[in-house]
Parts: C-alpha cells; sequence; structure tokens
C-alpha cells in the first residue's frame, strides 16, 4: 500500500510538473501590417466583384517547432469592408448582406491545427458572421517561418446563405459560394516592439551638429611689379 501510495504521489507530482510546459514554447505574433491582406471574390451576373477588409486584428500564439499548438483568434471589422465602389460597399453593409450596425465584427476562431506537410496546414475553426456559427476548414500553405517571421496564405470558400446572408438581386443575381483568399504576414511580438522601440529612440536623437563650413575667400590676386622709372636725362 505504501509502494502504491508513493507511486501515485510521483505520478501527481511528475503530471504538475509538465502542464505548465503545455504551451510553453508558444509565442506572441502581431501582422506586419503592409504585408497582410484579406480578400474575396463575389461571382455576379454583370460582374466578377474583389474586395477585401481594410481593419482586422488577430490574437496569435505561434509555436514555430510545432505549429500544431499554435492559437489563433481573428476579429475583422464588418464595416471595413472595401470592393472600390461605394455605393455597392454601403449596399453591403446594410442589412441586406452584413448588417454591420448590428454585427460590427467577423471573427474565426481556430479549435485545431492539423499538419499536412512541411508546408501545408489543415485549420479548423469556427467563423461567425451575422451570429450565425459554423465551423468550416481553412487549408494553409507555409510559405516561410523563420528568425521569428513568418507568412501563411490560402484560400477557401463558404456558402454566404449559411450565414443569413440571403439577399439577391433579378438584374444582377449573385452566386452563393464566395471564395476567400488570405495572406497574412506574422512578426514574434517582443522583435516587433523592441524594433519600434529603437526606431523611437533614434528619431528622438538631436541631430548631429555640425561645424559651419569656414567661408573661402577667393585669392588675392599676385603683386603687380613696379612701373619703371623714366630714365633721367
Amino acid at each position: 500500500m505504501k509502494r502504491f501510495a508513493t507511486l501515485l504521489v510521483c505520478l501527481l507530482g511528475l503530471a504538475v510538473w509538465l502542464a505548465p510546459t503545455a504551451g510553453a514554447d508558444r509565442k506572441p505574433y502581431v501582422f506586419d501590417r503592409p504585408h497582410s491582406q484579406l480578400n474575396f471574390t463575389a461571382e455576379a451576373l454583370l460582374l466578377t466583384a474583389h474586395g477585401f477588409f481594410e481593419k482586422f486584428d488577430a490574437e496569435v500564439q505561434v509555436d514555430p517547432e510545432k505549429l500544431e499548438n499554435s492559437t489563433l483568434h481573428l476579429t475583422i471589422e464588418t464595416a471595413s469592408i472595401n470592393t472600390r465602389v461605394e455605393r455597392r460597399d454601403n449596399h453591403l453593409r446594410s442589412a441586406d448582406f452584413f448588417d454591420a450596425a448590428n454585427h460590427p465584427r467577423i471573427t474565426f476562431v481556430a479549435t485545431k491545427i492539423t499538419k499536412v506537410s512541411d508546408q501545408d496546414l489543415l485549420i479548423t475553426g469556427d467563423l461567425t458572421i451575422r451570429a450565425v456559427t459554423k465551423s468550416i476548414q481553412v487549408p494553409t500553405r507555409v510559405v516561410f517561418l523563420r528568425d521569428g517571421r513568418g507568412r501563411f496564405k490560402g484560400e477557401f470558400q463558404i456558402n454566404r446563405k449559411d450565414f443569413g446572408v440571403n439577399y439577391n438581386s433579378r438584374m444582377n443575381p449573385i452566386e452563393d459560394t464566395v471564395a476567400v483568399q488570405f495572406d497574412l504576414n506574422l512578426v514574434d511580438q517582443k522583435m516587433q516592439e523592441e524594433r519600434q522601440r529603437q526606431m523611437q529612440q533614434r528619431q528622438q536623437q538631436p541631430p548631429t551638429q555640425q561645424q559651419p563650413a569656414q567661408s573661402q575667400q577667393p585669392p588675392a590676386p599676385p603683386a603687380q611689379p613696379p612701373a619703371p622709372k623714366p630714365p633721367q636725362p
């Protein structure tokens, strides 16, 4: 009985010791804004409409050695939709489509990340649009991941009617399926903050004082020899 109790205590101690390490290798990453984009394409009778979202953010924890342990919570501001036509964008923000006034955010929360190959992941997650949540799968290509930076891209399709976006037009019928394309560049948050701190320090440093250049006077012309005296009579 004593041996069993001793073994049980050892196992519990080992479990407590191992528990904090589950995710200890994950690090917070942030978007490199100029190199990240969320695009979509919607087919209609008169036009293939191309658009994007201008404002989005995410809570990302990346385990570079084992990406399956990473986490992702993406938030998109619905009203930031942009198809480069103001009238169409306002219609998309209305209750006919995204109803941005009542549903200001679109979210995606990863529930499982599966490694398919060295460069391919399959991210399963919950997508919420207009308060409707559906589980979707997102094939993702790891373009690169090194030195505290990574690029992830991919494409997938959703059925807009699954999320209550049911509007259609008799004159310009819209397809139910919408293609989504993403290309996201992520940077280690601590590295990014350190770069920003160094940049701010450089900007705050006073400019180097330079000695004013001494004005150079043009050289004086050579002295003329004295005029010869006239001969004495």
